[in-house]
């Protein structure tokens, strides 16, 4: 395989990739990891990026110091 990109994957081949990425989804208990899987669902179809959808995840954790006084967006900067 060429590259995790659209553009060089098949349906296949990306479904393969969230599945190793993820693990053994079918063996989960506590439904946590099915959730994950479909939150990729967008790349496996081809309709999104897998960067665009772990940014798009990302941004509803991310706070800047700003938000939270005293504490900082970068895990260096922990308390």
């Amino acid at each position: 395989m060429a590259g995790y990109l659209i553009k060089d994957t098949t349906k296949e081949e990306r479904e393969q990739i969230v599945a190793e990425s993820l693990g053994n989804i079918e063996a989960n208990c506590d439904g946590c990891m099915r959730g994950l899987a479909d939150m990729y669902q967008d790349y496996i179809d081809g309709k999104k990026e897998l960067r665009e959808i772990n940014m798009e995840f990302n941004t509803r954790f991310v706070k800047s110091g700003d938000d939270m006084p005293g504490r900082h967006s970068c895990a260096m900067y922990g308390e």
